[in-house]
Protein backbone atom coordinates (compact mmCIF):
# COMPACT_ATOMS: atom_id res chain seq x y z
CA UNK A 1 0.00 0.00 0.00
CA UNK A 2 1.69 3.29 -0.82
CA UNK A 3 1.21 5.86 1.23
CA UNK A 4 0.51 9.19 -0.82
CA UNK A 5 -0.49 8.84 -4.49
CA UNK A 6 -1.10 11.69 -7.04
CA UNK A 7 -3.82 12.22 -9.57
CA UNK A 8 -4.45 15.31 -12.05
CA UNK A 9 -6.97 16.34 -14.37
CA UNK A 10 -9.87 18.72 -14.95
CA UNK A 11 -12.60 16.70 -13.15
CA UNK A 12 -15.65 18.32 -14.69
CA UNK A 13 -19.01 16.69 -14.79
CA UNK A 14 -17.64 14.06 -12.70
CA UNK A 15 -18.29 10.91 -14.13
CA UNK A 16 -18.56 6.70 -13.44
CA UNK A 17 -15.39 7.16 -15.52
CA UNK A 18 -13.66 9.71 -12.56
CA UNK A 19 -15.53 7.38 -9.80
CA UNK A 20 -13.58 4.15 -10.92
CA UNK A 21 -10.59 6.07 -11.76
CA UNK A 22 -10.16 7.45 -7.88
CA UNK A 23 -11.43 4.21 -6.03
CA UNK A 24 -8.53 2.42 -8.23
CA UNK A 25 -6.16 4.86 -6.76
CA UNK A 26 -7.44 4.28 -2.90
CA UNK A 27 -7.64 0.71 -3.31
CA UNK A 28 -3.25 0.90 -3.33
CA UNK A 29 -2.67 3.81 -1.95
CA UNK A 30 -3.38 5.13 1.99
CA UNK A 31 -4.01 8.68 0.27
CA UNK A 32 -4.47 10.51 -2.45
CA UNK A 33 -3.89 14.20 -3.20
CA UNK A 34 -5.88 14.91 -5.92
CA UNK A 35 -4.61 18.14 -8.77
CA UNK A 36 -7.36 19.53 -10.31
CA UNK A 37 -7.10 21.75 -13.04
CA UNK A 38 -7.47 25.93 -12.30
CA UNK A 39 -9.99 27.53 -13.69
CA UNK A 40 -8.34 29.70 -16.13
CA UNK A 41 -7.03 26.92 -17.89
CA UNK A 42 -9.82 24.78 -17.76
CA UNK A 43 -11.69 27.46 -19.35
CA UNK A 44 -9.39 27.98 -21.71
CA UNK A 45 -10.27 24.81 -23.13
CA UNK A 46 -13.43 24.65 -23.24
CA UNK A 47 -15.74 27.29 -21.15
CA UNK A 48 -18.72 25.54 -19.81
CA UNK A 49 -16.18 23.93 -17.56
CA UNK A 50 -17.68 24.08 -14.01
CA UNK A 51 -15.59 26.26 -11.87
CA UNK A 52 -12.98 24.31 -9.25
CA UNK A 53 -14.86 25.09 -5.86
CA UNK A 54 -17.84 22.79 -7.93
CA UNK A 55 -15.89 20.16 -9.42
CA UNK A 56 -14.08 19.62 -6.43
CA UNK A 57 -17.52 19.71 -4.05
CA UNK A 58 -18.69 17.14 -6.82
CA UNK A 59 -15.47 14.82 -6.06
CA UNK A 60 -16.24 14.94 -2.74
CA UNK A 61 -20.28 13.88 -2.71
CA UNK A 62 -19.30 11.10 -5.14
CA UNK A 63 -16.64 9.73 -2.55
CA UNK A 64 -18.54 9.71 0.48
CA UNK A 65 -16.71 8.94 3.70
CA UNK A 66 -13.59 8.38 1.06
CA UNK A 67 -13.36 11.90 0.42
CA UNK A 68 -11.44 12.41 3.83
CA UNK A 69 -8.88 10.27 2.11
CA UNK A 70 -8.02 12.73 -0.92
CA UNK A 71 -6.71 16.20 -0.24
CA UNK A 72 -7.71 18.67 -2.96
CA UNK A 73 -4.92 21.41 -4.86
CA UNK A 74 -5.29 23.74 -7.45
CA UNK A 75 -3.32 21.95 -10.55
CA UNK A 76 -1.59 25.32 -12.39
CA UNK A 77 0.54 23.45 -15.34
CA UNK A 78 0.47 19.94 -16.87
CA UNK A 79 2.64 18.23 -13.69
CA UNK A 80 1.73 20.34 -10.75
CA UNK A 81 4.28 18.96 -8.00
CA UNK A 82 4.67 15.29 -9.12
CA UNK A 83 8.29 15.48 -10.83
CA UNK A 84 9.75 17.08 -7.62
CA UNK A 85 7.34 15.41 -5.07
CA UNK A 86 9.02 13.75 -2.18
CA UNK A 87 6.72 11.74 -0.17
CA UNK A 88 4.45 10.59 -3.36
CA UNK A 89 5.06 6.94 -4.74
CA UNK A 90 2.23 6.62 -6.93
CA UNK A 91 0.57 8.08 -9.47
CA UNK A 92 -2.78 6.89 -10.92
CA UNK A 93 -3.47 7.69 -14.73
CA UNK A 94 -5.83 5.74 -17.60
CA UNK A 95 -3.58 4.43 -20.09
CA UNK A 96 -4.86 8.12 -22.44
CA UNK A 97 -2.57 9.70 -20.26
CA UNK A 98 0.14 6.99 -19.29
CA UNK A 99 2.82 9.09 -21.45
CA UNK A 100 2.64 12.13 -18.77
CA UNK A 101 3.43 9.79 -16.38
CA UNK A 102 6.15 8.40 -17.98
CA UNK A 103 7.56 12.42 -18.94
CA UNK A 104 6.97 12.53 -14.94
CA UNK A 105 9.27 9.89 -13.98
CA UNK A 106 11.77 10.75 -16.39
CA UNK A 107 12.00 14.18 -14.67
CA UNK A 108 12.32 12.37 -11.36
CA UNK A 109 14.95 10.79 -12.31
CA UNK A 110 16.37 13.15 -13.31
CA UNK A 111 16.49 15.13 -10.41
CA UNK A 112 17.80 11.94 -8.37
CA UNK A 113 14.03 11.43 -7.42
CA UNK A 114 12.65 7.26 -7.17
CA UNK A 115 10.17 6.90 -9.77
CA UNK A 116 6.39 6.91 -9.30
CA UNK A 117 4.45 3.65 -9.31
CA UNK A 118 1.71 3.82 -12.70
CA UNK A 119 -1.52 2.58 -12.01
CA UNK A 120 -3.40 2.56 -14.84
CA UNK A 121 -6.64 2.42 -15.27
CA UNK A 122 -9.15 0.93 -17.47
CA UNK A 123 -11.65 3.50 -19.21
CA UNK A 124 -15.81 3.06 -18.35
CA UNK A 125 -17.41 2.89 -21.36
CA UNK A 126 -20.66 4.10 -22.22
CA UNK A 127 -23.71 2.78 -23.59
CA UNK A 128 -22.40 2.48 -26.67
CA UNK A 129 -18.94 1.35 -25.99
CA UNK A 130 -16.87 4.18 -26.07
CA UNK A 131 -15.35 5.64 -22.93
CA UNK A 132 -17.50 7.57 -20.95
CA UNK A 133 -15.64 11.46 -20.71
CA UNK A 134 -16.37 14.98 -19.78
CA UNK A 135 -15.87 16.06 -22.98
CA UNK A 136 -19.09 13.92 -24.22
CA UNK A 137 -21.01 15.13 -21.14
CA UNK A 138 -20.35 18.56 -22.48
CA UNK A 139 -21.18 17.33 -26.27
CA UNK A 140 -24.86 15.97 -25.03
CA UNK A 141 -24.32 12.47 -25.95
CA UNK A 142 -24.47 10.64 -22.52
CA UNK A 143 -25.03 11.24 -19.03
CA UNK A 144 -22.71 10.95 -15.80
CA UNK A 145 -22.93 7.36 -15.95
CA UNK A 146 -22.28 6.59 -19.35
CA UNK A 147 -26.37 6.41 -20.41
CA UNK A 148 -28.14 7.68 -23.09
CA UNK A 149 -30.23 10.82 -22.74
CA UNK A 150 -32.90 9.50 -25.88
CA UNK A 151 -35.32 6.33 -24.25
CA UNK A 152 -34.69 2.96 -26.30
CA UNK A 153 -38.75 3.09 -26.95
CA UNK A 154 -38.24 6.57 -29.25
CA UNK A 155 -36.15 4.74 -31.46
CA UNK A 156 -37.92 1.47 -32.06
CA UNK A 157 -41.35 2.99 -33.24
CA UNK A 158 -43.74 6.11 -32.90
CA UNK A 159 -44.89 6.61 -29.22
CA UNK A 160 -47.82 8.80 -28.64
CA UNK A 161 -48.47 11.30 -25.82
CA UNK A 162 -50.24 10.29 -22.78
CA UNK A 163 -52.58 12.78 -20.09
CA UNK A 164 -50.00 12.89 -17.50
CA UNK A 165 -47.52 13.91 -19.42
CA UNK A 166 -49.40 16.77 -21.99
CA UNK A 167 -50.54 17.98 -18.49
CA UNK A 168 -47.17 18.46 -17.18
CA UNK A 169 -46.15 20.48 -20.68
CA UNK A 170 -48.89 22.83 -20.18
CA UNK A 171 -46.43 24.84 -18.04
CA UNK A 172 -43.65 26.98 -20.19
CA UNK A 173 -40.30 24.54 -20.29
CA UNK A 174 -37.90 27.52 -19.94
CA UNK A 175 -38.00 31.54 -19.34
CA UNK A 176 -40.94 32.91 -20.76
CA UNK A 177 -40.23 36.59 -22.19
CA UNK A 178 -43.69 38.13 -22.44
CA UNK A 179 -44.66 40.15 -25.67
CA UNK A 180 -47.79 40.77 -27.70
CA UNK A 181 -48.95 38.02 -30.42
CA UNK A 182 -49.68 40.33 -32.93
CA UNK A 183 -45.78 41.23 -33.06
CA UNK A 184 -43.53 38.54 -32.11
CA UNK A 185 -40.56 40.62 -32.88
CA UNK A 186 -40.89 42.01 -29.60
CA UNK A 187 -40.21 39.38 -27.47
CA UNK A 188 -37.71 37.61 -29.79
CA UNK A 189 -35.99 41.14 -29.98
CA UNK A 190 -35.11 40.68 -25.65
CA UNK A 191 -34.32 37.03 -26.39
CA UNK A 192 -31.55 37.63 -29.06
CA UNK A 193 -30.30 40.40 -26.57
CA UNK A 194 -29.58 37.16 -23.73
CA UNK A 195 -28.05 35.33 -26.77
CA UNK A 196 -24.79 36.89 -27.48
CA UNK A 197 -21.55 35.12 -27.01
CA UNK A 198 -23.24 31.84 -26.74
CA UNK A 199 -22.42 28.47 -27.71
CA UNK A 200 -24.87 27.25 -29.31
CA UNK A 201 -26.57 26.06 -31.18
CA UNK A 202 -29.92 28.12 -30.97
CA UNK A 203 -32.40 25.92 -31.96
CA UNK A 204 -36.02 27.65 -33.14
CA UNK A 205 -38.88 25.50 -33.05
CA UNK A 206 -42.20 26.47 -34.59
CA UNK A 207 -42.76 28.46 -37.83
CA UNK A 208 -43.57 31.76 -36.22
CA UNK A 209 -40.59 31.76 -34.17
CA UNK A 210 -38.11 31.02 -36.62
CA UNK A 211 -39.81 33.41 -39.11
CA UNK A 212 -39.40 36.02 -36.64
CA UNK A 213 -35.54 35.35 -36.07
CA UNK A 214 -34.83 35.27 -39.64
CA UNK A 215 -36.55 38.98 -39.63
CA UNK A 216 -34.60 39.76 -37.39
CA UNK A 217 -31.82 38.88 -39.64
CA UNK A 218 -30.81 35.43 -36.84
CA UNK A 219 -31.54 32.64 -38.27
CA UNK A 220 -31.52 30.00 -35.93
CA UNK A 221 -28.89 27.44 -36.19
CA UNK A 222 -31.56 24.68 -36.44
CA UNK A 223 -35.14 25.40 -36.88
CA UNK A 224 -38.47 23.53 -37.21
CA UNK A 225 -41.62 24.11 -38.89
CA UNK A 226 -44.69 22.36 -39.76
CA UNK A 227 -46.35 25.15 -42.03
CA UNK A 228 -49.01 25.86 -39.04
CA UNK A 229 -49.86 28.19 -36.22
CA UNK A 230 -52.38 26.92 -33.10
CA UNK A 231 -52.76 23.61 -35.45
CA UNK A 232 -53.93 26.23 -38.81
CA UNK A 233 -52.07 26.43 -41.67
CA UNK A 234 -50.43 29.62 -41.52
CA UNK A 235 -49.64 31.80 -44.91
CA UNK A 236 -46.28 33.56 -43.03
CA UNK A 237 -44.80 29.89 -43.77
CA UNK A 238 -44.47 30.88 -47.24
CA UNK A 239 -41.94 33.44 -46.37
CA UNK A 240 -39.78 31.10 -44.48
CA UNK A 241 -36.19 31.15 -46.67
CA UNK A 242 -34.91 27.89 -46.64
CA UNK A 243 -31.66 29.38 -48.13
CA UNK A 244 -30.50 30.69 -45.00
CA UNK A 245 -29.20 26.93 -43.87
CA UNK A 246 -26.75 25.05 -45.29
CA UNK A 247 -29.00 21.98 -45.69
CA UNK A 248 -33.01 21.06 -45.53
CA UNK A 249 -34.13 17.73 -43.71
CA UNK A 250 -37.82 16.23 -44.08
CA UNK A 251 -39.36 14.21 -41.44
CA UNK A 252 -42.96 12.77 -40.27
CA UNK A 253 -44.40 13.19 -37.13
CA UNK A 254 -48.43 13.03 -36.59
CA UNK A 255 -49.66 15.32 -33.70
CA UNK A 256 -49.53 14.64 -30.19
CA UNK A 257 -46.72 11.98 -30.67
CA UNK A 258 -43.04 11.52 -31.74
CA UNK A 259 -41.66 9.49 -34.74
CA UNK A 260 -37.92 7.88 -35.41
CA UNK A 261 -38.29 9.78 -38.62
CA UNK A 262 -37.87 13.01 -36.51
CA UNK A 263 -35.58 11.65 -34.28
CA UNK A 264 -33.72 11.22 -37.16
CA UNK A 265 -33.75 14.35 -38.45
CA UNK A 266 -33.37 16.25 -35.37
CA UNK A 267 -29.70 14.17 -35.02
CA UNK A 268 -28.73 14.11 -38.56
CA UNK A 269 -28.77 18.44 -37.44
CA UNK A 270 -27.19 17.97 -34.46
CA UNK A 271 -24.53 15.93 -35.61
CA UNK A 272 -23.74 18.44 -38.12
CA UNK A 273 -23.98 21.57 -36.20
CA UNK A 274 -21.42 19.83 -33.45
CA UNK A 275 -19.05 18.59 -36.95
CA UNK A 276 -18.87 21.66 -38.83
CA UNK A 277 -20.95 24.34 -37.54
CA UNK A 278 -23.90 23.56 -40.52
CA UNK A 279 -27.15 24.75 -39.86
CA UNK A 280 -30.19 23.07 -41.07
CA UNK A 281 -33.72 23.50 -41.68
CA UNK A 282 -36.48 20.63 -40.41
CA UNK A 283 -39.39 20.31 -42.40
CA UNK A 284 -42.07 18.31 -39.82
CA UNK A 285 -45.14 16.67 -41.95
CA UNK A 286 -47.67 16.45 -38.96
CA UNK A 287 -46.58 18.81 -36.22
CA UNK A 288 -43.34 19.87 -34.12
CA UNK A 289 -44.76 21.20 -31.42
CA UNK A 290 -43.09 17.98 -28.96
CA UNK A 291 -39.68 18.50 -30.70
CA UNK A 292 -37.87 19.95 -28.01
CA UNK A 293 -38.11 16.84 -25.80
CA UNK A 294 -36.49 15.44 -28.19
CA UNK A 295 -33.79 18.46 -28.68
CA UNK A 296 -32.78 18.63 -25.27
CA UNK A 297 -31.48 15.24 -24.76
CA UNK A 298 -29.44 15.62 -28.10
CA UNK A 299 -27.87 18.92 -27.74
CA UNK A 300 -24.72 19.64 -26.39
CA UNK A 301 -24.91 21.76 -22.99
CA UNK A 302 -25.29 25.29 -23.44
CA UNK A 303 -27.38 24.97 -26.58
CA UNK A 304 -30.79 27.33 -26.10
CA UNK A 305 -34.06 25.75 -27.58
CA UNK A 306 -36.36 28.56 -28.35
CA UNK A 307 -40.75 27.99 -29.08
CA UNK A 308 -43.72 30.47 -29.07
CA UNK A 309 -46.67 30.36 -26.56
CA UNK A 310 -49.50 31.55 -28.35
CA UNK A 311 -50.96 34.79 -26.64
CA UNK A 312 -47.56 34.91 -24.05
CA UNK A 313 -44.45 35.48 -25.78
CA UNK A 314 -41.42 33.59 -26.39
CA UNK A 315 -40.19 30.69 -24.31
CA UNK A 316 -36.54 30.07 -23.91
CA UNK A 317 -34.54 27.47 -22.01
CA UNK A 318 -31.21 26.63 -21.75
CA UNK A 319 -29.75 23.01 -22.27
CA UNK A 320 -28.34 21.87 -18.97
CA UNK A 321 -28.48 17.98 -17.28
CA UNK A 322 -31.32 19.06 -15.32
CA UNK A 323 -33.30 19.49 -19.13
CA UNK A 324 -31.96 16.45 -20.00
CA UNK A 325 -32.88 14.56 -17.34
CA UNK A 326 -36.34 16.16 -17.55
CA UNK A 327 -36.92 15.34 -21.17
CA UNK A 328 -36.00 11.97 -20.64
CA UNK A 329 -38.41 11.63 -17.88
CA UNK A 330 -40.90 12.55 -20.21
CA UNK A 331 -40.37 10.44 -22.78
CA UNK A 332 -40.07 7.53 -20.98
CA UNK A 333 -43.79 7.89 -19.91
CA UNK A 334 -45.11 8.20 -23.64
CA UNK A 335 -46.51 4.88 -25.21
CA UNK A 336 -45.91 2.95 -28.33
CA UNK A 337 -48.86 3.52 -30.84
CA UNK A 338 -51.35 0.94 -31.45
Amino acid sequence: MHEVGLIGGTFDRFHAGHLSLIEAGLSKCSSIEAWLTADHLALSKDPRVNPWDTRTLEMKEALGDDAGRVRFHVLEDNHGPAPVHTDATAIICTEETRAECEEINRLRTGSDLSPLNIISVGHVLAWDGEPISSSRIRAGEIDRNGKSWIPNSIRTGRVVLTSQVEAELKEPFGQLIPGPEGNPSVAMTEVLTHLEGELGPVIAVGDVTVRTMQDLNRPADIALIDGLTRREPWEGADEIDSSLYDGVLQCSSPAGSLTPSLLEACERAMKSWKEGRLTHLIQVEGEEDLAPLILHPLAPLGAVVIYGQPGKGVVVRWCGEDAKQRCRRLLSEFIPAE
